[in-house]
């Protein structure tokens, strides 16, 4: 199969494809607006989500849990939140764990720990009032200590977050925390038992949204400080379902019937993270909830297949790319990155290798993303171009060039159809090498890597945190080296401008440069194609592709 799709695509690099009519999806699936909202003038209409069922129960109306949920799993890098960088091992924190803010299914941000919050004039200071009656899974009450706690260790050069500076670095004394330069972060404050403060360095719109991101969630300090090994094993955590198994065949949680917003409507939920493909075990009966693969997307969007109408399709909040060290050869001539890009042809990429499942990317940010700009063209597919601009470089000779992905069983369609593609337009051998997805991420945060491809999905949405994040020369999560000071002004002043028209101006123009100057190639934004029993109600699917669970009920069947 990989061969043909690779026949196929250097024959479309040769011929580029007018524009497809869309795929088409179940109408049962058309999701309705909804908002993103944070205080003050950025507030703004936002991205919709789906789901196949009725409005869910209440947590003040339902009844006790009952019944089980089976799902597909992947199998997490850590269950701690102060370490966790991948979608992965999120899907289970946001379970097992919770912060003083949490991100709704529609993308708003909501009281979670914290019951309400103040900002005063300045917009830098904020109060949390914590609810009174949250508990740790083990029975102890949380306190305004634990949050303070668990921020304080997120930050702590001894934990070895590779997050935190990203995700809590607004907060003042967080960098001299991290650097080692203090014991406590300055800007985290008790002032009662269930009141905190946090004071950030400058009035900044997404701060709030960045709490919902695990960093910050609270942990027992107990279990923490008393572990020999991997305490979050046996994670002692606040949300709504407890960790009750883990191994390497399935993770199982189990309802948290003392949970602060009320019982979930499910009593277990079990991942299975052995077992084959997805699609095969969801028609065994094996799981409830699947996600589709390329080769199974055909027959579920065929209306003669029974299961059409069990398809659940949601637009993703993601870009996928192709990306390059900036600062080794022979990627540091911006002419190579140029000539890489205009000799990529996009449209091939989501119609041929990946079956019309995704959507080509002109720019960084997704659509619906805030500061999305639908007048950004990209840079278009044209091997002449690419050559000349090869013949233009500082490339030189038979420079060994090495694409890193992550997985087993081989690179993939995707990556085997670059590398012939370009070996056919630019002339260029490429050695593909894979590693565990683990060993991947180590990689990426010491940039280790020539030339790599991996996605990006919003924690939240605010163009910050894709521009910001993944392309400012000092961020953390600039596995590419990239430096532009043009770029760092660009987004350093939008950090803390209070127009939000002049602040999504700045987003713009700072991907604007990223884009030519191909700190990235974009390839493809996602769509979630997801299989879910008729019998299981509630579910939502976010655009981040994270499953709502507190209110899915599972009938008899």
């Amino acid at each position: 199969m990989v061969a043909i799709l690779c026949v196929a695509y250097l024959i479309l690099a040769c011929n580029p494809l007018k524009e497809p009519a869309p795929t088409s999806v179940p109408s049962a699936v058309a999701p309705t607006s909804t908002t993103f909202a944070i205080p003050g003038p950025t507030s703004t209409p936002f991205l919709p989500t789906a789901t196949p069922v009725p409005s869910p129960v209440s947590a003040a109306t339902r009844a006790p849990a009952d019944g089980s949920l089976h799902l597909y799993g992947q199998e997490p890098v850590t269950l701690d939140p102060a370490l966790a960088a991948d979608t992965y091992s999120h899907e289970y924190i946001g379970k097992i764990f919770s912060g003083l803010v949490r991100m709704s299914s529609n993308l708003e941000i909501l009281p979670d720990i914290a019951e309400r919050w103040e900002v005063d004039d300045s917009q830098t200071v904020y109060t949390f009032y914590l609810h009174q009656n949250v508990k740790f899974h083990n029975g102890r009450s949380v306190t305004a200590e634990d949050v303070r706690y668990s921020i304080e260790r997120a930050c702590d050069p001894e934990t070895g977050s590779r997050v935190a500076s990203s995700y809590l670095g607004d907060i003042v004394g967080a960098a001299d925390k991290l650097s080692g330069r203090a014991s406590q972060v300055s800007g985290v404050q008790v002032l009662d038992g269930h009141v905190l403060r946090i004071t950030v360095d400058a009035p900044k719109a997404y701060f709030l949204a960045k709490l919902t991101y695990p960093t910050s969630f609270v942990v027992d300090r107990e279990q923490v400080e008393g572990a020999s090994g991997d305490w979050w094993e046996e994670a002692n955590g606040t949300g709504p379902f407890r960790l009750k198994q883990f191994s390497s065949a399935s993770i199982v949680l189990q309802a948290n019937d003392d949970f602060y917003r009320g019982w979930p409507s499910l009593d277990e939920v079990i991942y299975r993270l052995t077992g084959g493909g997805a699609v095969g075990q969801y028609e065994r009966g094996q799981i409830d909830v699947a996600p589709v693969s390329v080769a199974d997307v055909d027959r579920v969007l065929d209306p003669n297949n029974p299961l059409h109408d069990e398809l659940v399709v949601v637009h993703s909040l993601d870009t996928y790319y192709l990306a390059f060290n900036t600062t080794l050869p022979p990627f540091d001539d911006s002419k190579v990155r140029l000539a890489f890009a205009y000799a990529t042809n996009k449209r091939a990429v989501a119609d041929v290798i990946l079956n019309k499942m995704v959507e080509p990317a002109a720019g960084i940010l997704p659509p619906n993303m805030p500061g999305y700009n639908k007048d950004l063209k990209g840079i278009p597919f044209d091997p002449d171009v690419a050559l000349d601009l090869l013949d233009e470089s500082n490339y030189v000779g038979d420079l060994p060039i090495v694409y890193t992905v992550s997985g087993q069983g081989g690179p993939g369609a995707l990556p085997e159809a670059l590398v012939e593609s370009y070996r056919q337009i630019l002339g260029v051998e490429i050695e593909t090498q894979q590693m565990s997805w683990s060993r991947f991420l180590d990689g990426l945060d010491k940039q280790q890597f020539q030339m790599f491809s991996l996605g990006w999905i919003a924690d939240y949405p605010d163009a910050q945190n894709f521009l910001d994040l993944l392309f400012h020369s000092q961020s953390e999560y600039n596995h590419t080296a990239y430096s532009n000071r043009e770029v760092d002004a660009l987004l350093e002043q939008a950090r803390t401008e209070s127009d939000r028209g002049i602040r999504l101006d700045l987003y713009q123009k700072a991907e604007e440069i990223l884009v030519w100057d191909v700190a990235w190639i974009p390839l493809y934004h996602g769509i979630d194609y997801q299989l879910v029993k008729p019998y299981v109600k509630g579910l939502v699917i976010s655009p981040q592709g994270f499953y709502y669970l507190e209110d899915v009920v599972v009938e008899p069947h």
